[in-house]
């Protein structure tokens, strides 16, 4: 079955950090950029960053630049997104989403996972 899987969620509180992982099965992550995307309640999908396949280009919204970095490790099959300074407007459940090119929102993707879930709060 192929499938994108996320973990890493959970609580944490206002300045705190997380790791996101994503990891792929039956079929290979090389091949394809990798975009994490957001949704919180009330609120449209945001994608929040985006990798090439090679991992020599990142794309971040302006809402996490400088907080998040995205990276990816081939070998594992994984993409993993860095968390840090989070705020409380960075809950939301986070998706991982495979695709040819960054932005996946603007080329389209190929799979998705079915999210996990952050939450900010004190």
């Amino acid at each position: 079955q192929l499938q994108l899987v996320e973990s890493g969620g959970g609580l944490v509180q206002p300045g705190g950090s997380l790791r996101l992982s994503c990891a792929a099965s039956g079929f290979t992550l090389r091949y394809y950029a990798i975009a994490w995307s957001r949704q919180a309640p009330g609120k449209e999908r945001e994608e929040v960053s985006c990798i090439s396949s090679t991992g020599g280009r990142t794309k971040y919204a302006d809402s996490v630049k400088g907080r998040f970095t995205i990276s990816r490790d081939n070998a594992e099959n994984t993409v993993y997104l860095q968390m840090n300074s989070l705020k409380p407007e960075d809950t939301a459940v986070y998706y991982c989403a495979a695709g040819r090119l960054c932005p996946l929102v603007e080329y389209g993707m190929d799979y998705r996972g079915k999210g996990t879930l952050v939450t900010v709060s004190s």
